[in-house]
């Protein structure tokens, strides 16, 4: 048995964690007193009997948190705290075809923010193959559930009636220095930081990312060069599936859903266009893939088991 410890297991990744873990037959979930859940004394005594730990905190004290835990004891990080530190291992197993091995010998492992997920496994393989330059400057627009604001934005928007135009779709990151800029362009090879701009949404959970480009921004390579890139590159993943070219498959009635893969590890990629104009879309759940699956990815892949243990 190994023993993890989720701090922070009230907030929504913990929750989504814990509910996923406590199926789970391999695993011992250490607990911590309601009361001494903020108590960086009383957590440490946990530290110092997990296996694993799981940060599900805010930055600043997931930063406190993790001057604090022992050697011994694995870490992984889901905030924001440790995603582009040099001593940190990012943990996204399908960034590069070596990225798994890191993540599996790694002691501390940051768990990669849900909207740069689907950015960088769309840009980097374009990057690596060199169909995109790493000078190219790029604009990304991302649809997500408002699951992802945390309990101040659910609690807001569960308040609100759903009649209330206002709230069906915001945008945001306006001043156009989102906290995830900084991770979407170091792990994807760019040499830009890219613009952008997310949406949060009336449904609760799901995310769509979407890149635009032209061929001329590919040395003249067309919408079928870049699907066949990524058809490459993920062919022998369990959870990316590169969904047919401009295939209509997961489009209902023309329109395509964000919350197609909720409740899923899945993250499905799509290339549409023609001779002149690319869009690249990736599809996935911001709660799963996104966060809490992620993280229990990256677990099993830490403790040397199938990734899709508590992901099926």
């Amino acid at each position: 048995m190994t023993n993890v410890f989720i701090d922070g297991q009230a907030g929504t990744t913990g929750l989504e964690l814990a509910s996923r873990l406590a199926k789970r037959g391999d695993l011992t979930i250490l607990q911590i007193p309601e009361d001494s859940r903020k108590d960086l004394k009383a957590r440490s005594a946990i530290y110092a009997e997990a296996d694993i730990v799981i940060l599900c905190l805010p930055d600043q004290a997931a930063a406190e948190a993790a001057q604090v835990i022992g050697g011994k004891c694995k870490v992984i990080d889901a905030s924001t705290a440790h995603r582009t530190h040099p001593d940190w291992t990012y943990g996204l197993p399908e960034l590069t075809r070596t990225q798994r091995q890191k993540i599996a010998s790694a002691e501390r492992v940051s768990n990669p923010g849900c909207y740069p997920q689907g950015y960088l496994l769309l840009v980097r393989p374009m990057i690596e193959e060199g169909l995109l330059k790493a000078e190219t400057l790029l604009r990304c627009n991302a649809v997500s559930g408002y699951s992802g604001g945390g309990k101040a934005m659910i609690s807001e928007l569960e308040e609100t009636p759903r009649d209330d135009e206002a709230m069906i779709s915001r945008i945001y990151g306006l001043n156009l220095n989102h906290k995830h800029v900084g991770e979407m362009q170091i792990h994807s090879g760019s040499e830009v930081r890219p613009i952008f701009i997310p949406t949060v949404c009336s449904f609760y959970r799901g995310m769509t990312i979407q890149i635009s480009l032209f061929s001329s921004e590919l040395n003249g390579h067309q919408a079928k060069d870049v699907h066949d890139c990524l058809r490459r590159r993920y062919e022998s993943e369990k959870f990316i599936k590169v969904i047919p070219f401009a295939s209509s498959q997961p489009l209902t009635d023309d329109f395509l859903n964000p919350i197609g893969c909720n409740e899923t590890n899945d993250m499905e990629l799509m290339v549409f266009g023609n001779k002149e104009h690319i869009h690249l879309i990736a599809r996935y759940d911001n709660l799963v893939k996104g966060a809490a699956g992620s993280a229990i990815q990256n677990l099993n892949i830490m403790l040397g088991r199938d990734e899709k243990i508590g992901l099926n």
